[in-house]
C-alpha cells in the first residue's frame, strides 16, 4: 500500500469517528448551545429541576411533612432559605420535593398523551375513510373544550382518594391527545401518498407493519417537538388543579398546592410562601417552552436557520 493510499484511509476513519458516538453527539450539543442560547438556557432550567427531583433527600435540610410549631412564618434565612410555613414546614425542602410532583405528573401525562395522539394521527392517515371520519369527530369533541375546563371536568368526574395523582395524570393526558393527533395526522397524510407506501401495499406488508416501519418514524419529529411543548403545559395544568383543590392532598408537596393554602392565606405577612412555589412553576414552564421552542427550530426543515 502507498503512502498516499495509507494516508487516505486514516482520513476516512478519522472522519468516520468524528461523524459517529460521542464526538458526533458532542458537535450536536455544541452546535445547539451557540445557535440556539435561549433553549439551551431553557434546557439547563430543566436538567437542574430533574437533578433536584432525583436527589431530593441530599439535597434538602429538613424533612418537607414534618411540623415544628418552634419555627411558625419565619422568614427566609440561613437557616431556612426560603423560610417556614403556618405548620413550620420548610419551604426550600417542599419545593425541592415539589418538583417530583411536577415532573412525574408532566413527564407521565405528556409522554402518555403524545404517545396515544400519535398512534391514533397514524392510524387516522393511513386508513382514512370511516376510521379516520369517526377518530377526526372524537378528537373535535375533545377540542371543543379548553385544556384547564377539559382538565378540570375529567378529574372531578373521576374523583379523589389513595389515586388522586394517578386521576391528576388522567385528567392531563386526555387533552393533550387530539391536540397530537391532529398535528401528526396532518405530517402522515403526506407520508401516506408517498410511492414507496404504496410499493409496500404491493408487495403484501401488512398495515400494522407498514404503519410502525415506515409512517411512525417519519413523523417522529412532530411528536418529539409536541411531547416536548405540552410537558410545560402538563406541570402549569398540574398546579392549576392542586390549587383548586383537585390534585394532591396535604401534607404531599406540590407547588400549586402550596399555593393554594398559606400562600393565599398570609399573603401580605409571609409573601415568601406564594413568591416561592410562583417562582418555580414560572421557571418550570418557562424552561420547557423554551427547549420546546428550539427543538421545534431544529428539528423543522423550514424553520431551520442557516
Amino acid at each position: 500500500m502507498s503512502a498516499i493510499d495509507a494516508e487516505s484511509e486514516e482520513l476516512a476513519r478519522l472522519r468516520y469517528e468524528e461523524n459517529t458516538g460521542w464526538p458526533r453527539t458532542r458537535r450536536a450539543v455544541t452546535d445547539f448551545i451557540r445557535q440556539r442560547p435561549l433553549g439551551a438556557f431553557g434546557a439547563l432550567l430543566i436538567l437542574v429541576m430533574i437533578f433536584s427531583a432525583v436527589f431530593a433527600p441530599l439535597i434538602v435540610p429538613y424533612d418537607p411533612v414534618q411540623a415544628s410549631f418552634a419555627d411558625l412564618l419565619l422568614p427566609p434565612s440561613g437557616t431556612h432559605l426560603v423560610g417556614t410555613d403556618p405548620f413550620g414546614r420548610d419551604v426550600f425542602s417542599r419545593l425541592i420535593y415539589g418538583s417530583r410532583t411536577a415532573l412525574l405528573v408532566g413527564f407521565s401525562a405528556s409522554l402518555v398523551g403524545s404517545t396515544i395522539g400519535l398512534l391514533l394521527g397514524v392510524v387516522g392517515a393511513f386508513l382514512g375513510g370511516r376510521t379516520d371520519q369517526l377518530i377526526q369527530r372524537g378528537m373535535d369533541v375533545l377540542l371543543s373544550f379548553p385544556l384547564i375546563v377539559l382538565a378540570i371536568a375529567v378529574v372531578a368526574a373521576l374523583g379523589g382518594g389513595e389515586g388522586k395523582l394517578s386521576n391528576v395524570i388522567i385528567a392531563i393526558t386526555i387533552p393533550i391527545i387530539p391536540r397530537v393527533a391532529r398535528v401528526v395526522r396532518s405530517s402522515a397524510l403526506s407520508i401516506v401518498a408517498m410511492p414507496y407506501i404504496e410499493a409496500a401495499r404491493s408487495i403484501g406488508t401488512g398495515s400494522g407493519r407498514i404503519m410502525l416501519r415506515h409512517i411512525v418514524p417519519n413523523v417522529f419529529a412532530p411528536f418529539i417537538i409536541m411531547a416536548t411543548a405540552f410537558l410545560g403545559q402538563a406541570i402549569l395544568l398540574e398546579a392549576s388543579l392542586s390549587f383548586l383543590g383537585l390534585g394532591v392532598n396535604e401534607p404531599e408537596p406540590a407547588w400549586g398546592l402550596m399555593l393554594r393554602g398559606a400562600g393565599m392565606q398570609f399573603l401580605e405577612r409571609a409573601p415568601w410562601l406564594a413568591i416561592a412555589p410562583g417562582v418555580a412553576i414560572s421557571l418550570a414552564v418557562f424552561g420547557f417552552n423554551l427547549f420546546g421552542d428550539s427543538l421545534r427550530d431544529a428539528l423543522d426543515p423550514r424553520l431551520r436557520t442557516h
